[in-house]
């Protein structure tokens, strides 16, 4: 016969034990991971096998964890075969002319290219998916942050904090979800959280330009890894100094000429001025842009890397708009489309078997990193859901708000979006808690509305729960810990939610009742 979960349990838990088991795992998983005790994978996976048995799932714990997973397959097909389609992408060349290009832009400064990243993130996050910003965000800029030698969780920061602040555009999920539940017109959810979105960017681009000064900072005494001794930045262009001994910064003068006059080598294959006193400016882009250089050698971005293909770049830039304009069109399931656009990659610039096994085992260690992940996540929210652990938590937490905080039900309501929506599915909570938050509200004359407003709030740092795909995807792209990750984003997400929601009581768009 069919083992079910319901069959299993060995004893039915009371609620009380089940919301202590389930803050409980969810506090263990987090210390294990953020102080590296164990792996992600590892740690979704053990951590809720143990509380889920502790629970009573007994043999249950098996369909609980199958009947999660089932969900996931398609999500981890979309991620395996894009990440196999942009790998590709990269190791043919089609991004090394946009890398050039942002660099002269953005120029060498750390805390311009950090802010450039925010802004392109944001951008891109228009389309309401958080894969298709985190592949584009992560191939346009994470070439320049090894180029400069950035640290990479600068960059997925800085994209998770953009995109979770747009979250909740309409069309991203959430605000639809919590519309959908209250039976409300998502345009009455959002119209009036604009405001709060406009401030929500602003601390986004706040944070980036401070992320961006302390990377400035630190590669002072990082960068002679690349330029030898002595190197400093200023911000701005490239500026070397006098002393003879590859001593330079970023002068604030705007694009200068180049060099003149006598020129020595310098260690990243860039010409520098003989120390003889003068002083003179590089073109910002002449060093780090420069394809002799070497600073990218035995690195994705390579010059010289066999994998070029540099003939094919029109038909790999007509592939990739077409791969594009398909994932938003929404027209063809998004796995499948990534399938289609690999298959071909692979077959036009790799005619050759032997090379086509080569590209995919190249991918591989990526691949089965977010994948694992992925499926990995299935037992977290399997034992979550199928133990009920979900469920006796939400009534919990409804349970032990204050009568005479009744009134203040939509703050209270935007606050515990916060851990809430990252601990569970939007699903779950828009579905499952905000209907009864919002029944409860009700009350005392806080309007569904205002309820609705509220809960989206929390998306910033929804975002980035090793329950969303996307930002698996994002930190497995840049070769991200989860848990450096989560350091260094999470505490900024929760000030962005809290400031969305603050704006939108400010504003009226989060009412007391």
């Amino acid at each position: 016969m069919r083992i079910t979960p319901e069959w299993c349990y060995s004893t039915k838990k009371e609620p009380a034990v089940l919301v202590l088991l389930g803050f409980a795992m969810i506090a263990v998983f987090m210390v294990l991971i953020m102080t590296k005790k164990v792996t992600p994978v590892l740690a979704l996976i053990i951590i809720p096998t143990i509380f889920g048995l502790f629970a009573g799932a007994g043999l249950g714990i098996g369909p609980m964890v199958m009947d999660s997973m089932k969900s996931m397959t398609s999500t981890a097909a979309l991620l395996m075969f894009a990440i196999i389609y942009f790998g590709l992408m990269i190791d043919v060349g089609l991004f090394d002319p946009l890398v050039r290009f942002i660099l002269r832009k953005l120029g060498n400064d750390p805390a311009k290219v950090v802010l450039g990243t925010a802004i392109l993130a944001a951008a891109v996050s228009l389309d309401g998916d958080g894969s298709t910003t985190f592949i584009l965000t992560t191939a346009a800029m994470l070439p320049v942050y090894l180029r400069l030698k950035m640290s990479p969780v600068v960059l997925t920061c800085v994209a998770g904090l953009a995109n979770g602040t747009m979250n909740i555009l309409p069309w991203g999920g959430p605000t639809a979800r919590a519309a959908t539940a209250l039976k409300l017109d998502v345009n009455d959810v959002f119209v009036p959280m604009v405001p709060s979105l406009i401030v929500g960017l602003i601390v986004v681009l706040v944070f980036s330009w401070l992320l961006g000064l302390q990377e400035r900072n630190r590669l002072r005494s990082t960068v002679p890894e690349i330029w030898g001794q002595g190197v400093e930045f200023d911000g701005g262009t490239l500026a070397a100094g006098s002393t003879g001994t590859g001593r330079f910064g970023f002068g604030r003068n705007g694009s200068g000429p180049r060099v003149s006059g006598p020129r020595v080598s310098g260690p990243a294959g860039g010409g520098l001025p003989a120390g003889d006193g003068s002083v003179a400016v590089l073109e910002r882009t002449e060093v780090l842009v420069d394809d002799r250089d070497t600073a990218m050698a035995d690195t994705a971005l390579d010059p010289n890397r066999k994998t070029l293909r540099p003939k094919l770049f029109w038909f790999n830039l007509g592939l990739t708009v077409a791969v594009m304009v398909t994932l938003v069109a929404n027209v063809i399931p998004l796995p499948f489309v990534f399938m289609v656009g690999s298959a071909i990659a692979l077959l036009v610039n790799f005619p050759k078997v032997k090379d086509q096994g080569a590209q995919l085992i190249a991918h591989a260690p990526s691949i089965v990193a977010v994948v694992s992940m992925v499926m990995a996540a299935a037992v977290l929210t399997g034992v979550l859901n199928g133990t009920g652990m979900v469920k006796a938590m939400s009534e919990w937490l409804v349970q032990i708000i204050p009568a005479d905080m009744g009134p203040f039900m939509a703050i209270i309501t935007g606050v515990l979006s916060i851990p809430m929506t990252f601990f569970m599915s939007n699903d779950a909570f828009y579905f499952g808690v905000l209907p009864v938050l919002s029944e409860t509200a009700a009350h005392y004359g806080v309007s569904a509305a205002d309820m609705a407003r509220a809960s989206i709030t929390g998306q910033p740092f929804h975002l980035q729960s090793p329950l969303v795909p996307a930002i698996l995807l994002l930190v497995s792209l840049a070769k991200v810990d989860l848990g450096d990750h989560h350091k260094k984003v999470l505490w900024r997400t929760a000030v962005i939610s809290l400031v969305m929601l603050g704006v939108g009581v400010l504003t009226g768009a989060i009412g007391i009742g």
